[in-house]
């Protein structure tokens, strides 16, 4: 899998089109790295020009945001952005909700300028200018699927039509939940909940929200955001429906879709 990095395009002389912003959970949790990989997978085949920053890149520090930890926050904030502003970046694209809504709006403050899209933005902007067409057999063509909402990019930054955009260029029949777009639940993973066990209470929150995806019976729920990924995994697990119910990120039902 072609990748570049920063760096060898610097070595270049030359910039790439866009970078893409890869993230804890794309570079180190098992599942998430198929969606980083669908994802390149797509770039390649578009001829996009893009690079990673590879071992450059750190946590955005959003976790140590939410979970109060301010300082340690900028530590990891401006060590980012002197790492971007010196390959001087302009456009950034990102699989992952939490990094987008942090470059996108809080590292502005800390001089942080960056033209910030999440992956389902930039895929429909290449559909739009023709450089992705969906074609083929079209395996998704009929199927049964919803889209849950990830926080920090539904109600964070309005971003609502573009995911939903993708499903139907997939001649899927999209399903919505009775709490979708301005009103969707929480997958219980944000605000740096994903790394802590849940408090005691009479329902985890994933269980809540999966049981609201299985009531309009979808044979796909489709997500925007790898720690929602996880969370509705676990929440289909926990009521052995894995076999009849997949949980697929936008970028992995495009690659399906194209053959990839």
């Amino acid at each position: 899998m072609e990748v570049k990095t920063m760096a060898q395009y610097m070595a270049e002389g030359k910039q790439p089109e866009v970078l893409f912003w890869v993230g804890c959970a794309g570079s180190f949790d098992d599942r998430a790295k198929k969606i980083t990989r669908a994802f390149v997978k797509i770039l390649n085949k578009v001829g996009t020009e893009f690079a990673v920053l590879g071992t450059e890149e750190g946590c955005t520090g959003d976790p140590a945001k939410r979970a109060g930890n301010e300082f340690a926050f900028q530590m990891q904030a401006m060590m980012n952005i002197e790492v971007l502003n010196a390959y001087e970046i302009k456009t950034i694209v990102t699989t992952c909700p939490h990094c987008f809504n942090t470059l996108k709006n809080e590292y502005p403050s800390l001089g942080g300028n960056y033209e910030v899209l999440h992956h389902s933005q930039f895929l429909q902007k290449l559909i739009n200018e023709g450089k992705l067409t969906i074609e083929g057999n079209k395996p998704f063509k009929g199927k049964r699927i919803t889209f849950h909402d990830p926080c920090y990019l539904g109600r964070g930054n309005n971003i609502y039509e573009a995911p939903r955009t993708l499903i139907e260029k997939l001649d899927a029949e999209l399903v919505e939940m009775k709490r979708c777009r301005t009103r969707g639940l929480c997958c219980g993973a944000g605000g740096a909940q994903m790394f802590k066990e849940p408090e005691p209470g009479r329902k985890d929150i994933n269980v809540e929200r999966t049981e609201e995806a299985l009531e309009i019976q979808p044979q796909i729920i489709a997500t925007g955001c790898p720690f929602c990924n996880t969370m509705m995994t676990d929440g289909v697990k926990s009521m052995n429906k894995e076999t009849e119910v997949l949980v697929k990120d936008l970028a992995e039902l495009i690659a399906e879709a194209e053959d990839l």
